[in-house]
């Protein structure tokens, strides 16, 4: 079961998600790896960066009531 988080909280957990994949990714682009594992890492880092930007960039506010004519 997946929690619910504040969207103050998403919002921070989001973008340390897309820091911790650049900083993986720089890692992993430096180290002396295998070219297969290499490209495995980079994808997953790609996969971390792109679900931070979600969380971040999401839409978390409640929706407006439309005001009736």
């Amino acid at each position: 079961m997946i929690p619910r988080l504040s969207p103050g909280r998403t919002v921070v957990l989001g973008a340390l998600l897309i820091v911790a994949a650049m900083v993986g990714a720089t890692f992993v682009w430096l180290a002396a790896l295998p070219g297969w594992l290499t490209t495995v890492l980079l994808v997953i880092t790609l996969v971390m960066a792109l679900v931070g930007w979600v969380m971040t960039f999401r839409d978390l506010s409640p929706p407006r009531r439309r005001r009736q004519p």
